[in-house]
């Protein structure tokens, strides 16, 4: 009898929980087209950046989705078209490597008039630290410096595309567990003395600072840049802890907490909602600016941060400033 009542009183308890998180998850509700515009959604070929780069493709937006896996890429243009009738636009992106970034960003400047939304949502979990052929650790490479690199490289089309009425926009994905993480430049090398959970904390962290300092530097020009949570969601990310504890944790967030589609929504909220427009430097949860730890908001941390990056990222002073102003 006792067993069957502490049964019951479990099962009722986690569907309470499950009642309380889907009722709690932020919607996107604007009805904002895009057509004529352009955006670009890194790692959106599955999970949460598939979801936006379907949402904006509904929305009449030049898509460009963009990953390392040729197949996947080809795979999600499919799904994508099959969904909405159009076919975005797929290229390679290898955000673990410097020199796939600066050909990528190249080839956008070279092809593309405009750039209006720029997603940077690829990410990586937690797989075993090691250290890329640029020196770096593969963890904060791609989920943080990579992003960096490529929105700086991409600046110039985006302040080109800007206007005081309709701002280009900048959504730098975070984590609800940058609260764990810090600037630890030690993080930045391989880290074979760091946990993959440390530096996967750390490169989400990483995200908010970086958007505050932007947006000091970029005082006047019509860009906004501001860094979401979307929550606990299931992706595929949650296969880097192992394929099985990896698919039981997956489906258990996606049942309890959100899916993708739901995941999405924060980061669509900020790109498109019209008050988001006129807000930068900023973090968003469940549709609503929130707090993001405090330490996020030190001015040392964010210079001490853009200083490590720029150095790590290999930027010259002269493409600084040619990005910049």
């Amino acid at each position: 009898m006792a067993f069957t009542l502490a049964a019951f009183a479990l099962l009722a308890a986690l569907y309470l929980y499950r009642i309380y998180h889907k009722s709690t998850n932020g919607i996107c509700t604007t009805l904002k087209t895009l057509e004529g515009k352009t955006a670009i959604v890194t790692g959106g070929t599955t999970g949460m950046g598939l979801e936006i780069a379907k949402d904006f493709t509904r929305r009449g937006a030049r898509v460009i989705i963009a990953c390392p896996f040729e197949e996947e890429g080809l795979n999600a243009q499919k799904i994508i078209q099959e969904k909405t009738g159009v076919k975005p636009v797929f290229k390679l992106l290898d955000l673990g490597s410097l020199e796939s970034v600066r050909s990528f960003a190249g080839d956008i400047l070279k092809t593309e008039d405009r750039l209006d939304l720029l997603i940077n949502n690829a990410g990586v979990g937690v797989p075993k630290n090691f250290e890329t052929n640029d020196g770096m650790n593969f963890i904060m490479q791609v989920n943080y410096y990579g992003h960096f690199l490529l929105t700086i490289l991409l600046l110039p089309l985006l302040k080109k595309t800007g206007t005081a009425f309709e701002p280009a926009r900048v959504v730098n994905t975070s984590s609800m567990l940058h609260v764990f993480g810090r600037v630890d430049l030690n993080t930045s090398k391989s880290g074979i003395n760091w946990l993959p959970f440390i530096s996967y904390c750390n490169s989400k962290f990483s995200m908010i600072p970086f958007s505050r300092e932007l947006t000091r530097r970029l005082k006047g020009a019509h860009v906004v840049i501001n860094s979401v949570d979307p929550g606990a969601v299931g992706t595929g990310i949650y296969y880097s802890g192992g394929l099985l504890f990896g698919a039981v944790l997956r489906y258990w967030t996606i049942f309890f907490n959100k899916t993708p589609k739901e995941g999405a929504q924060t980061a669509l909220h900020v790109a498109l909602d019209v008050r988001t427009g006129q807000t930068s430097g900023e973090f968003f949860k469940d549709c609503q600016q929130a707090r993001a730890i405090p330490t996020a908001y030190r001015y040392k941390t964010s210079k001490v941060l853009w200083e490590e990056s720029v150095r790590l990222v290999r930027l010259t002073e002269e493409e600084l400033d040619k990005c910049l102003n």
